[in-house]
């Protein structure tokens, strides 16, 4: 039925105090996450976080500021969203990328795609992100 997952990127950013910005998609369930989106055509995974986060955020970084990690996360769509979307692509494969930002770095969500954010201590991301394999993989990154 579908050929393929959708490439996408997901900016874990720092700060220089050990921080982690978590956004928060409108959504009822499973609404906390890293920043992240679709790798668009002639892209790379670097060029495509650094537009993502400037879109969703404000947060400018340079796309050579980010460092690829080795970790991914691929998902399947719910049947709900499938049969709601008739997307193209049954799930998404996120590719991370991870860089540090000033302290004093202003986050400014864009009230579409994102409606909050938190800067948090790594030890308190758990109270936030409950896909218990996407919390493994972000915790790996972190650790």
């Amino acid at each position: 039925m579908y050929s393929q997952y959708r490439h996408c990127v997901s900016a874990l950013i720092t700060r220089k105090d050990g921080k982690v910005l978590l956004v928060h998609k409108p959504r009822k369930d499973d609404a906390w996450q890293i920043a992240q989106g679709g790798i668009e055509e002639g892209e790379n995974e670097k060029e495509a976080a650094s537009r993502e986060l400037m879109e969703e955020t404000g947060i400018e970084v340079a796309p050579d500021k980010f460092e690829i990690c080795d970790q991914t996360y691929q998902y399947d769509f719910p049947e709900h969203f499938i049969k709601a979307e008739n997307p193209k692509y049954i799930g998404q494969k996120l590719i991370f990328v991870k860089a540090e930002v000033p302290n004093d770095t202003e986050v400014k969500v864009d009230q579409r795609e994102l409606d909050d954010f938190k800067w948090v201590e790594v030890e308190e991301i758990m109270n936030y992100i409950l896909r218990k394999e996407y919390l493994e993989v972000i915790l790996s990154i972190l650790d």
